[in-house]
């Protein structure tokens, strides 16, 4: 019986005369080489050193711990079975499997599937029995042979490092490990414990990547149990008090990385928005801010009553507007096209799972490609074909997040030159300021499209529709002689965002009170801490300790306090604006940030 020495690789070929050692060896090489697809398509490969090194040291480990691949070779499974997700996904995104999508594939039902990827979904069928059969045949190769067995000294000394390293790992540097985050946190381990692993190198590589994939998404849905479990006792007491029999669609749109200034709305020189600007029944705020300048931060503060001050510490003890609609009777919604697991996204993932039906359709990540927006319009219009009479429908959309020339398609490339079709651009660079400027115009003429259509969308029904939209934050963009672009600054252009109400005919006849208050209320100084009760106000939803004071359809709106993060809560309205950054600076001492 021949005996498998990893140096072998390395010698004469009669090491490799059994058809099926060879078969056997060429299956994982080429599994293990679905990290380097990137290449073929002209992409840069990041840490390929790191990448290879993670996949080899994952075999060497598993081979030595299963002696042969005959008993390995189940393990692999999963992996075969992900290989056509993988293809797709790097020949269409430009990526590979995450924890987001182990999420997407575990929660989306056959029919989503099937409506979602259309007929590509043949393709992807017939990929996966190609890579069932290839599986059966590497298995049925491997149990022939026993030429690949690894037997002698050099396995047992291989054993012995992957286990005190692995040990090491688990007890000092692992992620997945409570005990020893806290363990570390308290200073208890010693540093010689504490094994640095790239843990997203080692997600990436192939097959056994997987598995750390896997383990992540496990902590996620943990975690988020964890957080929904402790709002699961809580009450808006929320009833609707009026048009309670009336049918009524609400849409509450969810901007991304938008600047009010930039909105002809809001007298931009560009027409940024010609198609909103049409439309009668439509009011834009236009004095609107946002605490943080980050989503995971800022949305929970659109969402729930969570206060601005407190929107650096984690979780929140109350659940959202959704659960108070669902309260009044509405069958509720979350459609995103933003991501579903990870560490920024888990924020607001916790409150998008209060919903009857939530659904994730962004397969491409944010800065890559990814589906527009407009992958949420045939979820939409399906939500307002459910046979409830009342229905929320919370759409997240990615909007003019970075890279913005990947937001839109080509026809809305109107202002050049500008990114669209570059390939990886320098983007801190300032050589590119007009393009990346251009591009972020291109991408709001596109979100005005997509706004249009939501509301076209909602003029064809009977029931009484509105329409609501807020940005989480804006960006700065290389505005005169700043050197700031984009997100996480404490400028004026990241804190003044977008948003604006649209209403039916049949709506306005319902309230119109409360549509003369919205209208007298535009200019108003507002927060996205008025968020949570001007929803619930506008369907006229009452519930214990309503603010009514903090709606703009309401006549008792009052002034509050505009608290943002910008070296700890300063008073927004109390502020000067420095440079052409634009930086809010207090002219009182900020309060201290609360974590």
């Amino acid at each position: 019986m021949s005996v498998f020495r990893p140096y072998a690789y390395f010698c004469p070929m009669h090491r490799f005369r059994s058809r099926s050692v060879l078969f056997v060896a060429a299956s994982y090489l080429v599994l293990s080489a679905l990290p380097l697809l990137p290449a073929l398509f002209g992409r840069t490969l990041a840490d390929p050193a790191l990448l290879a090194a993670a996949t080899l040291c994952s075999w060497i480990a598993v081979w030595a711990v299963f002696k042969r691949p005959a008993w390995f070779h189940l393990l692999l499974l999963p992996a075969f079975l992900m290989l056509p997700a993988e293809i797709y996904l790097q020949v269409y995104f430009g990526q590979s499997i995450s924890v987001h999508h182990l999420g997407i594939i575990a929660e989306t039902s056959p029919g989503e599937a099937l409506e979602f990827l259309g007929n590509r979904i043949w393709l992807l069928a017939a990929a996966l029995v190609l890579a069932l059969a290839w599986f059966g045949l590497a298995w049925r190769a491997a149990w022939r042979t026993h030429a690949l067995d690894w037997r002698g000294p050099s396995r047992a000394i291989t054993l012995v490092l992957t286990g005190i390293c692995l040990g090491l790992w688990l007890v000092g540097g692992s992620p997945m490990s409570p005990s020893a985050a806290a363990a570390k946190k308290s200073g208890t381990l010693p540093s010689w414990t504490r094994v640095s692993v790239n843990e997203k190198v080692l997600a990436r590589s192939w097959p056994y990547g997987i598995v750390l994939n896997a383990a992540s998404y496990r902590k996620e849905r943990r975690y988020l149990a964890q957080l929904s479990a402790r709002s699961a006792q809580f009450r808006f007491g929320a009833q609707q008090a009026s048009q309670r029999d009336a049918p009524q669609v609400v849409v509450m749109v969810l901007g991304e990385s938008s600047r009010a200034d930039r909105w002809s709305l809001n007298g931009y020189e560009r027409h940024t928005n010609p198609l909103l600007e049409k439309e009668t029944n439509l009011v834009s705020l236009t004095d609107m801010i946002t605490p943080v300048s980050a989503t995971r931060l800022s949305v929970p503060v659109i969402l729930s009553r969570k206060p601005a001050t407190q929107s650096l510490r984690a979780g929140f003890s109350e659940t959202s507007f959704i659960s108070a609609y669902r309260e009044a009777g509405f069958k509720t919604f979350w459609l995103s096209n933003q991501m579903s697991f990870g560490e920024f996204d888990t924020p607001v993932s916790v409150f998008a799972k209060e919903a009857d039906v939530t659904r994730f359709f962004n397969l491409g990540g944010f800065t890559n490609r990814s589906d527009l927006d407009d992958v949420l319009l045939a979820p939409l219009q399906a939500a307002i074909a459910d046979p409830a009479p009342k229905k929320l429908i919370v759409l997240h959309t990615l909007g003019n997040h970075w890279n913005y020339s990947h937001r839109y398609p080509q026809e809305f490339d109107r202002w050049k030159p500008s990114l669209f079709g570059v390939y990886k651009p320098a983007y801190t660079s300032l050589k590119l300021k007009p393009e990346i400027n251009n591009s972020y115009d291109n991408s709001i003429l596109y979100t005005d499209w997509l706004l249009s259509q939501v509301i076209g969308v909602l003029k064809t029904g009977p029931a009484l529709a509105s329409m609501m939209y807020v940005a989480d934050h804006g960006q700065t963009l290389y505005d005169g002689s700043c050197k700031l672009a984009f997100h996480g600054h404490n400028t004026q252009f990241e804190f003044h965002v977008p948003a604006l109400v649209w209403y039916s005919d049949a709506y306005q006849a319902a309230f119109a009170g409360k549509v003369a208050e919205l209208r007298q209320h535009r200019a108003a100084p507002l927060s996205t801490e008025n968020m949570f009760h001007s929803l619930l106000d506008l369907a006229d939803i009452r519930y214990a300790g309503e603010k009514l004071d903090r709606s703009v359809f309401s006549d008792r709106l009052a002034r509050h306090v505009r608290y943002v993060d910008s070296y700890g809560w300063t008073d927004y309205d109390d502020a000067t604006l420095k440079g052409d950054c634009r930086e809010v600076i207090g002219r009182k001492k900020p309060l201290q940030r609360e974590k």
